[in-house]
């Protein structure tokens, strides 16, 4: 199939590039600039320069696609409003009619939407989103609203995405090596993670199955909680690092609504992933302590 990647140079979307080339699929991936273009051409994938938040830039090559995986989020005052227009973009060109059979749009949100949950929270599970989130279930809707007989309209919420030296798993095993953990709150609380080539791979699946749409988790299901990771990571370093456990409310004053991310306690299951047939590889940051480390420090060279 072509497929439309947006994000294609960051976190999650450069390993689903990677991912649906392996799997013999025809990427175009939208790109900012001239290095990030050569980056992803020597990944096998087409590049486009262009701006998210400027349909015209990318217009024609995406009409031209049979789906869309929508990784990107621009970390700037105007991501919201930019996230809602590429949304718009990609579903107006898949709705383009053409011979091709049924199109789909991939639409990446997060876990965090569902705010903490005392119950372990499956895909059907009532939405409470943390400040931080609160517009993406608007947005989650803009895109399962679009969904028709000839376009599958899918969200993707993964968990806490760890593993490859980046996310916010792979800060908590910098600032150990660095000998100081801050901890937002009391640490107890639970993270639901996702290994990177793990989640790479439900994007995969998602965009081959033909009957796949609606909205599917991305969790290993490991109910780790936060203290737990530390001292996981602090058993294979040969200086133990201090940890200190920032108050909610001094943590919020540094860090703004991100503090209530980092502190909140959910347990998520991911039941409609795993019917597709979907098993993570990795259960476990805690358990992968060593290989995680071995890969953050193998991104640094």
């Amino acid at each position: 199939m072509r497929i439309f990647v947006t994000g294609a140079t960051g976190y999650i979307g450069s390993a689903v590039l990677d991912a649906l080339v392996r799997a013999g699929h025809d990427v175009t991936a939208l790109v900012r600039h001239n290095e990030e273009a050569a980056r992803v051409a020597a990944r096998g994938a087409h590049p486009v320069i262009g701006d998210l938040g400027d349909p015209e830039s990318y217009r024609s090559p995406a009409d031209a696609q049979d789906g869309y995986v929508h990784t990107a989020f621009e970390a700037s005052g105007r991501g919201q409003a930019v996230d809602r227009v590429a949304i718009e973009t990609m579903i107006a060109a898949a709705k383009q009619p053409r011979p091709s059979a049924t199109r789909f749009v991939i639409y990446t949100s997060g876990v965090w939407v569902l705010g903490r949950t005392g119950e372990p929270a499956a895909e059907d599970a009532p939405l409470n989103p943390i400040t931080l989130v609160s517009w993406r279930p608007a947005h989650e809707q803009l895109v399962l609203d679009a969904a028709s007989d000839q376009l599958r309209a899918v969200v993707v919420r993964p968990g806490i995405v760890y593993g490859g030296g980046n996310g916010i798993v792979s800060e908590l095993f910098e600032s150990a090596l660095n000998g100081l953990v801050r901890v937002v709150g009391d640490g107890n609380n639970h993270w639901p993670l996702v290994y990177l080539r793990d989640l790479a791979d439900l994007y995969t699946r998602l965009a081959s199955q033909p009957d796949a749409s609606g909205v599917y988790h991305a969790t290993d299901e490991g109910d780790e909680r936060v203290n737990g990771i530390v001292a996981a990571i602090s058993r294979y370093l040969q200086v133990q690092p201090d940890v200190r456990h920032v108050p909610i409310d001094e943590a919020r004053s540094q860090m703004g609504p991100y503090a209530d991310a980092l502190a909140l306690d959910q347990i998520v299951r991911s039941p409609r992933a795993h019917a597709l047939g979907w098993t993570p590889t990795l259960h476990s940051v805690a358990g992968n302590a060593v290989r995680l480390l071995e890969e953050l420090e193998a991104s640094q060279d």
